[in-house]
Formats: C-alpha cells, sequence, structure tokens
C-alpha cells in the first residue's frame, strides 16, 4: 500500500466531500478510492470513514488521521518546493575515486566541481581498476577516473564520460641548472627497449596500468623486473626525485614532477606508442543525485575537457 496516495486521497475526500468527486480528482475510479481508504483503516486498525448510502463524515479517529495526513501533504509540498528552488546548488557528499595514473586529474577535478558547487563535498580516493569497477556495481561509489576499456573486458554495468588519452613518458631526474618554470624538460622520444635497461619504480602487479607498461614491454621481446613497486603515484614520482630511479609515467602525473625543484627529464615512449583511453564511470542507473549530476555535468563540459588538453594539462611547465 502506498501511505502517502492514500492520505492524499483522503485529503481529496475530506475536501469534496463526496466519494466519486474525490475520486475524479484524484483521476482514480470510485472503487479504487474506496479500497485505497479501507487499506488506509486496515493499516492503523481504526474505522476512519463514516459510510451511509453516501460520505458521512470522519470519525474521531479519521479526523486524527486526516490532520495528520494534511501535515505529511504539506511537508511533501514543501519538500518539492525546497528541491526545486536548490536544483542548481546541490548539495552533499560525493565519493570520487581513481586509478593512481589518474588522481591528478581527479585533484583538479574534485577542485573545480567543489568551487563551482560549494554545497557539494567531495571524497578523493585512490583504487585499482577492479577495486573501482567493484565499488561502482555495488554503488558505494559514485564516481570513479579509469580505463575506459576494461568495461568492454568485463561487461560491467557502467556509464561512461570519456575524458581524455593517456600517453607515457620515461622519466629521470638530470643533473643541471633548472630553468625558472622549467622543471620538467619534454626530451627526445625514447623506446621501451631503451626504457627496459634502467633501474625502473612501477606500480604494483595488481594494477592495470602495470599491465600497460609490462605489455609494452613484451612487444619488444623483454620481460622487466621493477627495482621498485608502489600503489601510490606519489611515491612513483618520489622515486625519481629521490635520483637513483627511473619511471613510466602518464603525462597528466608529470604534474607532480614540476612542483619539485628538478630538473627532470620526460621523454615520450615510443616503439610501441601506447594510447589509453580514461574515462569518468558511474554505476548505468537512471537515478542521480543531484550532486552527482553536477559532477556528471562538469565532466561532460567544454570547460572542464579543455584543461585535459595536452598543453593545458602541463599548465605550460611542460614544454621543452
Amino acid at each position: 500500500m502506498n501511505v502517502l496516495a492514500s492520505m492524499r486521497y483522503l485529503a481529496a475526500l475530506n475536501e469534496h466531500r463526496h466519494f466519486g468527486r474525490a475520486a475524479q480528482a484524484c483521476h482514480i475510479t470510485q472503487p479504487a478510492l474506496s479500497n485505497a481508504l479501507r487499506a488506509l483503516e486496515g493499516e492503523f486498525g481504526v474505522l476512519i470513514v463514516k459510510r451511509g448510502r453516501a460520505f458521512e463524515g470522519f470519525t474521531v479517529e479519521g479526523e486524527a488521521v486526516l490532520a495528520t495526513a494534511q501535515r505529511m501533504l504539506q511537508e511533501q509540498e514543501l519538500l518539492r518546493e525546497r528541491l526545486r528552488s536548490e536544483a542548481g546548488q546541490p548539495r552533499g557528499r560525493l565519493r570520487l575515486a581513481a586509478v593512481p595514473t589518474g588522481m591528478t586529474i581527479l585533484s583538479r577535478f574534485a577542485i573545480a566541481l567543489q568551487k563551482r558547487h560549494p554545497g557539494v563535498a567531495p571524497t578523493v580516493v585512490s583504487l585499482s581498476s577492479l577495486e573501482i569497477e567493484t565499488a561502482l556495481d555495488s554503488m558505494s561509489l559514485d564516481l570513479a577516473l579509469g580505463y575506459t576499456d576494461r568495461t568492454r573486458v568485463r561487461h560491467v554495468s557502467l556509464a561512461v564520460w570519456p575524458q581524455c588519452v593517456e600517453t607515457y613518458y620515461l622519466v629521470q631526474r638530470k643533473p643541471g641548472p633548472v630553468r625558472p618554470g622549467r622543471a620538467v624538460r619534454i626530451g627526445e622520444p625514447v623506446g621501451w627497449a631503451e626504457a627496459a635497461t634502467l633501474p625502473l619504480c612501477l606500480l604494483t602487479p595488481d594494477m592495470h596500468n602495470r599491465a600497460i607498461v609490462d605489455r609494452a614491454f613484451k612487444t619488444v621481446g623483454l620481460r622487466v623486473d621493477a627495482a621498485m613497486e608502489t600503489n601510490s603515484i606519489h611515491t612513483l614520482a618520489s622515486s625519481v626525485g629521490a635520483g637513483a630511479l627511473a619511471s613510466v609515467l602518464p603525462q597528466a602525473a608529470l604534474e607532480l614532477l614540476s612542483r619539485d625543484d628538478g630538473p627532470y627529464e620526460a621523454r615520450p615512449l615510443i616503439a610501441p606508442l601506447l594510447e589509453t583511453p580514461l574515462g569518468f564511470m558511474t554505476h548505468a542507473s537512471d537515478r542521480m543525485t543531484r550532486a552527482l549530476q553536477a559532477a556528471v555535468e562538469l565532466a561532460s563540459s567544454p570547460e572542464w575537457l579543455d584543461t585535459l588538453q595536452p598543453d593545458a594539462a602541463g599548465k605550460g611547465s611542460l614544454r621543452a
């Protein structure tokens, strides 16, 4: 039984004082209205309506139920009006996640979202691709930035908003002076075979990015044993900063190095040239909270997508 609908029928009966007219006002048949009111009486265990050949009023108990019905309907209308008035001002917590290589992008996204909608409070975490897909499927996560090609492999029920293509760089710390605003210098392209000769810090094997990197080395007939492994993109960047290790980083993650004192050299990895699509993903549901709707609208906006273009991603600091 839909209690709220039955309360609405009760209020209509009070207004029209006639079963037929009340049913007509509610766009239902008279038997349907009568059945709903009898179900309401059964729900509360009291007689609500005095019945004869026509409507004869309410019992004492019915008057109490009617008063409650009118309050409920008033509160519903007030809530509806409040939600309408706040449609452009979403509020609430939003659970966001990204694969490690996407964390710099997600951090910028969360800041842009909070700036646009101050009532939205994002929680940002780093998860593996499998953890993201599991959390989205169980709806314990609202929105995630990850590898969109995996949705075809695992047949997970997700809605996807493409964002950018991830490309990869061999990154090393280099001796020498740092030019102002140029902590990272883009060097000449380098093959994966040459990268394999260096001691590398890579993400752990449970990360999809590591599978991508391992496949690239496999295409040139090599298997690389990492000198160091981590599940944190910040640790990956820090290992390069220490000077002893090199690493493979996506372009967006070069921002982490540009904040340091450098100097660093980032060389585009080719032969093979890898381009991996990244996108925002949500559970494939036709119902979203206003906060999630706001996030999806931002993720699809030209204003945001323009920041993911190669030059914008480097904020001008990655040019040679």
